[in-house]
């Protein structure tokens, strides 16, 4: 199909699945369960970090580690005691383990006692790919077993950092579809990469959107380039459209 055709059947699948119906078997459903923003933003990075593998497990975990926070993840964050991060020891999804989640939370709470917070870090810098590595250097600044390292992606070592990239699809792209949260101002959508799985990685290559075998940082930054031009104002919303078709239609 040419351009304009490509560009309209995009746009007609994104507006199919950005629909709150969307939300039930999405991890994205972890953080509708609040409301309060640091909650939202907290438990959205949480789930985002384990969302590989199985969704219906990654949401189940998604919930159980909502649990463990005591369905507070910002005030567990805050004002955690030793005692209580003993039940996160039990935690484990695939790879990512109690001694894992328990790190995390220990580098939220620097993150939010002595940096201002997720937002205020993402903002100071742009996302893609300079911003995500300096956050993580970062988030790894205090103590920490060198195996945690893995789960927060790099793209200067090449990674497509699709978890990272969904997050902040989720706080960034408008609320006004009732599935993205739209809470960090500082930053527009035109400045988000697009989140590239398997899913959308294959469903790009039959589209010609991406020539680029590998899922990567090369490959997002030639897909970033094609969605951009179909709409440099919310490129990321094709995300919608690629995931959907992937998953759901199995294009």
């Amino acid at each position: 199909m040419n351009k304009q055709d490509l560009k309209d059947f995009l746009n007609a699948k994104a507006a199919y699945y950005e629909q709150p119906d969307f939300i039930e078997t999405d991890p994205i459903v972890i953080p509708h369960q609040f409301s309060k923003k640091e909650d939202v933003e907290i438990s959205a990075f949480l789930v985002a970090t384990i969302a590989w593998g199985n969704r219906k497990s990654i949401v189940k975990n998604g919930f159980r580690m909502n649990q463990l926070l005591q369905e507070s993840p910002f005030d567990f964050v805050m004002n955690h005691q030793d005692t209580d991060l003993k039940d996160l020891l039990n935690f484990k999804h695939r790879t990512f383990n109690g001694e894992d989640f328990i790190f995390f939370i220990k580098s939220l709470q620097n993150i939010y006692k002595r940096h201002g917070g997720l937002q205020k870090v993402f903002e100071n810098q742009n996302p893609m790919p300079h911003g995500i590595h300096q956050f993580k250097s970062l988030f790894f600044s205090i103590p920490h077993l060198k195996r945690t390292q893995k789960h927060v992606s790099d793209p200067l070592k090449n990674s497509a950092a699709k978890r990272i990239n969904m997050f902040l699809r989720w706080m960034v792209r408008p609320s006004d579809k009732g599935v993205d949260f739209g809470l960090w101002q500082g930053l527009e959508p035109a400045q988000l990469s697009c989140p590239l799985d398997v899913h959308s990685g294959n469903v790009a290559r039959k589209l010609d959107l991406l020539k680029r075998k590998q899922n990567d940082l090369k490959a997002v930054q030639e897909l970033d380039h094609a969605l951009r031009e179909l709409d440099p104002i919310d490129p990321v919303k094709y995300d919608f459209a690629l995931f959907g078709l992937g998953v759901f239609e199995k294009f």
